[in-house]
C-alpha cells in the first residue's frame, strides 16, 4: 500500500508499467454509492498521480479505468503508458502485442513522491 487515509486507499499494482489502484474503504459496488467526500477524494488522488506520471516517467498516455466486474468493489486503476510496452496499444486486460523491456525511472522513487504529495 502507498497511502490511505479514513476514506481510501491506494495500492500498486505489480506490472512493467507504472500501476496504482484507488479503493474505497468502505465496501460499496458502484460509484453512485460514493459520498461526495469519497468522489472528491477519488479524483484528487487521481489528478495528482496522472500529474506525477506525467512528469516522472515522461508517459505517452495515462489510463484511468474503474471496472469492477471481477472485483465488485469501487476502484480505480490509473497506468502509465508507453509506445513501446508490451500491450501498447491495447488496455493492459487486451492482447500483448509484443516483449518489452522498458527503461524507465526507479518505481519506488515515484511511490514515494506520490506518498510525500498526497
Amino acid at each position: 500500500m502507498i497511502y490511505e487515509n479514513e476514506l481510501v486507499t491506494l495500492e500498486i499494482e505489480i506490472s512493467e508499467i507504472p500501476w496504482v489502484k484507488v479503493f474505497t474503504k468502505r465496501k460499496i459496488k458502484e460509484f453512485s454509492e460514493c459520498t461526495v467526500e469519497e468522489k472528491l477524494e477519488i479524483f484528487r488522488i487521481i489528478d495528482i498521480t496522472e500529474k506525477l506520471m506525467l512528469s516522472y516517467f515522461k508517459a505517452d498516455k495515462i489510463n484511468i479505468a474503474s471496472f469492477g466486474n471481477m472485483l465488485p468493489h469501487v476502484h480505480w486503476h490509473i497506468m502509465a503508458r508507453f509506445k513501446a510496452d508490451s500491450y501498447f496499444p491495447e488496455p493492459m486486460w487486451g492482447s500483448k502485442q509484443r516483449e518489452s523491456v522498458l527503461s524507465l525511472p526507479d518505481f519506488e522513487i515515484f511511490f514515494t513522491k506520490l506518498r510525500e504529495i498526497l
